[in-house]
């Protein structure tokens, strides 16, 4: 994947691994495997607190090469005085909400890639 400042300044502080509390974590989601349209990123400020603030930025077309999104993902990061980033760079799931923008249990109506699919292993359920 290309990369411009933005996104090579996320990657090198994200590298450094465990500098301790605050923690950002950044999470990609999609329609698909493919392309991620939203991206979250959440303050976990001490060891057993619930992430707050979070911030999620959604695009139509492929997130993580916005370098505007990126840039305001490093403010974010910066403003909330974060010492360590935790992210991965695969698409963790579908970009809607449960229980939000569908059903509890349910699967997404908008995302079927993802029905019965574990969006960790990106493999089929049995």
């Amino acid at each position: 994947m290309a990369q411009g400042k933005n996104r090579k300044a996320l990657n090198k502080i994200a590298r450094k691994g465990n500098k301790g509390f605050p923690i950002a974590t950044i999470a990609f989601y999609g329609a698909d495997n493919k392309t991620a349209t939203k991206l979250v990123c959440a303050i976990i400020p001490y060891e057993g607190a619930e992430p707050e603030p979070m911030r999620k930025w959604f695009s139509a077309i492929e997130i993580r090469k916005s370098e505007l999104i990126i840039k305001e993902v490093l403010a974010f990061i910066n403003e909330n005085d974060a010492q360590t980033v935790s992210m991965v760079d695969d698409i963790l799931g579908c970009p809607h909400e449960e229980g939000i923008d569908y059903p509890e249990g349910d699967h997404c109506p908008q995302c079927l890639y993802w029905k019965g699919r574990d969006r960790f292993t990106d493999s089929l359920w049995h």
